[in-house]
């Protein structure tokens, strides 16, 4: 089947019926300079028998609506469906080929997850505290990671970084973000969870990117003990914030806040 591969620029036919075929269903065959056309049509014949054919003429198969024909004649039961299914994806991929002459390889088709994600990241409005880097290069926008520097709070002058995972169902399906600094933090948990209402039942297909972005630049502005994910660090925000602010400041420098050591982050 690796023959039919080169065959497409076509200018003469004529009728050939195969044997036991009704006259109505007719096999239109190319002619051509010799391309192997045993190999060809034995790769659809019964049983492996081949198909007598004029000697005189050099011919291969073309791909035409006559493969359906075959497939519906009980006499021929040769030519199934899956032969004619694996004949358009042949015919499918030349086309491919034809659309990258440059030798490049075929520009994979982008799901509707990947269109919008390229639209949210085209109309990004981010503050200067916040930054967005691809590590896997353009070929790979659906994984990026967000870096937020706050400039003000208890979180003032440290750097934490986020990695999100686009789904391609987007945006129907919320982004999975992950914080990858370790961070004393009552709505991030010493695992990298995020404890964010527009990432789980807020979430609607009208928000984008950037309102995500502001989302955790705002967990850092204003922190939040009454939905935690470290309870330990709400319960000190709650009833004592100012042993709280010597905690954060103590886990940014890269000690330990009780049994837990925090790298530094400023």
């Amino acid at each position: 089947m690796q023959k039919l591969r080169t065959i497409w620029n076509y200018e003469h036919f004529y009728p050939f019926a195969l044997p036991n075929l009704p006259s109505r269903y007719r096999i239109y065959l190319q002619i051509l300079s010799w391309a192997s056309w045993r190999d060809a049509i034995s790769s659809l014949a019964c049983n492996n028998k081949p198909i007598c054919i004029p000697t005189d003429h050099k011919v291969v198969f073309l791909f035409s609506f006559a493969l359906l024909a075959l497939s519906r004649c009980r006499d021929l039961h040769c030519a199934s469906a899956g032969n004619m299914i694996k004949l358009f994806k042949v015919k499918e991929r030349q086309r491919e080929i034809a659309a990258n002459a440059n030798g490049k390889p075929p520009v994979k088709k982008q799901s509707a997850g990947e269109l919008r994600l390229h639209r949210d990241i085209s109309e990004l409005n981010l503050q200067k505290t916040c930054t967005i880097s691809f590590p896997n290069g353009k070929d790979d926008l659906m994984n990026f990671e967000v870096t937020v520097r706050p400039d003000e709070g208890y979180y003032l002058g440290g750097t934490f970084m986020f990695t999100f995972q686009v789904s391609p169902v987007y945006p129907h399906e919320a982004p999975k973000v992950k914080c990858k600094t370790k961070v004393y933090h009552p709505n991030i948990d010493l695992e990298g969870n995020v404890c964010l209402n527009i990432l789980r039942e807020d979430w609607k297909p009208v928000l984008n990117i950037n309102t995500i972005i502001y989302g955790l630049f705002h967990l850092f502005t204003q922190p939040n003990y009454e939905d935690p994910l470290n309870h330990d660090a709400a319960a000190v925000l709650r009833d004592n914030p100012k042993m709280f602010e010597s905690n954060v400041r103590r886990a940014m420098a890269g000690g330990y806040v009780g049994q837990t050591l925090f790298p530094r982050c400023m």
